[in-house]
């Protein structure tokens, strides 16, 4: 038992910093358009969180079965799978490519998602 809480308070960390970074990277002087480096998406009571996300190319999104259950993130045109998601654990892509993905579990195709992607854009002057 204290081995689970022990990897679910590394697990937490983790997650902590990739939103940190996160924040960090999308905090410019830019107009603040700019889409996020990286992502995550929850998979709780049977379905993704969010169902849909926006990110540029280049963006690393990551996914995390918080569920009581396994599951899948898999591309309805198949180019990528996760595989099984167990409880707890992630599964991450990278999206170098601009495009419109949609995904489902394949253990429960009722659960559904996308993830656009667009084209990154260069940062212009902070007008200082």
């Amino acid at each position: 038992m204290k081995t689970k809480t022990f990897y679910f308070g590394v697990l937490a960390m983790l997650l902590a910093a990739v939103v940190f970074i996160s924040c960090s990277k999308s905090n410019s002087y830019n107009s603040g358009s700019m889409a996020p480096a990286a992502a995550t998406v929850s998979i709780k009571n049977m379905a993704f969180n969010p169902g849909s996300l926006s990110v540029a190319t280049g963006a690393t999104v990551t996914w995390t079965n918080s569920d009581t259950t396994l599951h899948t993130v898999t591309a309805d045109d198949g180019s990528f799978t996760s595989g099984n998601i167990a409880i707890g654990a992630t599964y991450s892509r990278v999206f170098n490519t601009a495009g419109t993905f949609s995904y489902h579990c394949i253990l429960h195709p009722e659960m559904t998602g996308k993830v656009v992607v667009t084209a990154a854009t260069s940062g212009g002057g902070g007008g200082y």
